[in-house]
């Protein structure tokens, strides 16, 4: 018997709110699997990033000097400045490096590209440093594309 009339208890939740938690948690869990599984680089994506097969060499360098080409007609007609023409070519370069041999080069310096088995690269960059990176008059962008031209059209 109770004391006090006016008091009650506390009162018991329904089964039915355990539950919905659980599923709530289970919901929130498969979620974060989801998002883990969605966003994960399939296995197939390490051999389409593969080094170019010698085979395809050649059409890899045509494209990259139809590149440096087109960046040097820009800068002649005057729709690039000399110091962006200068820093496209020096990327192209890069991204040429990068596609024939995979090494990520376009996030490397050129100490990083000496010290890795590629010094032909870094000499070749290291050449276009002074119109990317240097101070006014710049060499001309002409100078800097028969540079990258030569590096690709060497590249073996």
């Amino acid at each position: 018997m109770q004391a006090e009339p006016e008091f009650y208890g506390p009162l018991e939740y329904a089964p039915v709110w355990g539950w919905a938690g659980a599923g709530l948690l289970v919901m929130v869990a498969a979620w974060y699997a989801f998002v883990f599984a969605a966003t994960r680089k399939p296995l197939g994506v390490q051999a389409r990033q593969r080094p170019a097969r010698l085979t395809e060499l050649a059409g890899l360098k045509a494209a990259y000097l139809q590149r440096i080409d087109d960046v040097e007609r820009d800068a002649a007609a005057g729709k690039r400045s000399a110091r962006d023409s200068h820093q496209e070519i020096s990327l192209l370069l890069r991204k040429f490096i990068r596609d024939a041999t995979g090494v990520d080069a376009p996030r490397m310096t050129r100490t990083d590209l000496a010290e890795h088995p590629l010094p032909a690269a870094a000499s070749a960059l290291g050449q276009l440093y002074p119109a990317e990176f240097g101070p006014e008059p710049l060499p001309s962008v002409a100078g800097s594309a028969a540079a990258a031209r030569k590096a690709v059209q060497a590249w073996n």
